[in-house]
């Protein structure tokens, strides 16, 4: 069966997609920060008689990355490789003028350096596997100018930036920045606790990613409503 790690995934986009992929029959390594919630998420998965391997841990450690990866190795590889973990810099949000530089540097660890260091040390596996692919999580405030999302903003740039230039350094892979669009999580209930506006939910975004893996379009950026919307 094929292996995918997918970081943040004891909830929201990233529990969903692993969820549709445990259902199609791949193992899973997954990640998260609160080991109770991803012990209940990795039990609902082996429901589906997936070999699941939960590990706790923050992104930003090198040794958890290095597990991660060991974990895959030993369930067969790594087919694929999500990058879903996030921070926000500031919870809730805030103009750039008051924005803390510790916040910004936490955001930019967690959404680009840890993204980078788990693929340097998944990439060995991931050249081996038959069709190996990254998916990193962008973001529509990585290219469009919003008050209060500056920080998170630039720190999902950059890593759409790293997802493009890996595309073009590994053509043997398929390297997607998708930016998923609004979403229902507590990462967005967090960023702008005021907004109570109805949101698409998490579930309804991961059809636009398994489009990816099945028709394995070339490496690029790419927008789930596009994805499903856009023809068949």
């Amino acid at each position: 069966m094929p292996v995918a790690i997918i970081t943040g995934a004891s909830k929201g986009l990233g529990r969903a997609l692993a969820e549709a992929l445990a259902a199609r029959g791949w193992d899973l390594v997954l990640d998260a920060r609160t080991p109770a919630v991803l012990k209940e998420t990795a039990a609902a998965l082996e429901a589906y008689g997936t070999r699941v391997t939960a590990l706790p841990g923050d992104v930003t450690d090198t040794g958890h990355r290095a597990g991660l990866v060991a974990a895959a190795w030993r369930l067969g590889g790594v087919d694929l490789l999500v990058s879903n973990a996030s921070a926000l810099g500031a919870e809730p949000l805030v103009r750039l003028e008051e924005l803390p530089p510790a916040g910004l540097r936490r955001a930019l660890e967690v959404n680009v350096v840890a993204a980078l260091g788990l693929v340097q040390e998944a990439l060995p596996l991931l050249r081996a596997a038959p069709a190996g692919a990254v998916l990193t999580v962008s973001s529509d405030a990585a290219a469009e100018a919003y008050e209060t999302w500056g920080g998170y903003g630039a720190s999902k740039a950059a890593l759409d930036q790293l997802a493009a230039v890996l595309g073009a350094e590994e053509p043997g892979l398929r390297v997607w920045a998708v930016d998923p669009g609004d979403m229902a999580t507590d990462l967005y209930a967090a960023a702008v606790p005021d907004d109570d506006d109805p949101r698409p939910d998490p579930v309804d975004v991961v059809p636009a990613l398994l489009r990816l893996l099945d028709e394995r379009p070339a490496s690029g950026r790419y927008g789930a409503p596009a994805l499903l919307e856009g023809p068949r």
